[in-house]
């Protein structure tokens, strides 16, 4: 297979490799199914805790470079009315976050995305959010909230979210994808991301 995993808290099997991400040791282990991160998506969309989205484990997904699937061909419009086709995610790595204002694991990890945004913004890489359900006025108010300076997509009408269908399960908030410069996923975290590692994705992306 061409992906890694990296599910936060399990027993590591013996055959991986040791991703040292912000200080913390982080156990890659090969060959692990998807499926085993979205039946427990789905367990949580069936508890009826009515919290209204569902929280990832914070599991990574490595993509290997041989095994990308074509560019992702996101159309959209940013809350500021701008339209945004495919083309603008040639030639640069991007950074792509899944959120809403009341999800409270976006609220615990919009500081470190703003910070990486700060830090990778000179190397050409781009991020953007994509809020699912907000209207403007509360999507601004999040981003002054945490002064957040980059864009998000106004995905209400599921545009974005269903170019990356398969990748980015339905309710999964936040899911954040790092994109190579083709446009194609390179990896993936389910839940809240974790600084280090979301850093240690970018800079992978980049060096390619």
């Amino acid at each position: 297979m061409g992906s890694t995993h990296l599910p936060f808290g399990r027993p590591a099997p013996t055959r991986r490799s040791v991703l040292t991400a912000g200080g913390a040791a982080i156990a890659v282990v090969l060959g692990l199914s998807a499926c085993a991160q979205e039946d427990a998506l789905a367990k949580q969309a069936k508890a009826g805790d009515n919290k209204n989205y569902v929280a990832g484990d914070g599991s990574v997904t490595e993509f290997a470079v041989a095994d990308r699937k074509t560019p992702i061909a996101i159309k959209g419009t940013l809350f500021d009315s701008t339209a945004v086709t495919p083309d603008a995610f040639q030639g640069k790595v991007t950074v792509l976050n899944f959120w809403f204002a009341a999800c409270a694991p976006c609220r615990v990890e919009a500081p470190s995305l703003e910070a990486l945004h700060q830090e990778f913004k000179s190397q050409g890489v781009q991020f953007f959010g994509v809020n699912l359900r907000d209207e403007k006025a509360t999507a601004d108010a999040f981003d002054k909230s945490f002064g957040l300076t980059y864009p998000s997509f106004n995905d209400k009408d599921g545009a974005v979210l269903l170019a990356v269908s398969g990748l980015v399960p339905p309710g999964a908030v936040p899911t954040t994808l790092v994109l190579d410069k083709q446009g194609r996923v390179a990896s993936r975290v389910l839940g809240e991301i974790q600084k280090g590692t979301l850093k240690s994705l970018i800079a992978a992306a980049v060096a390619e």
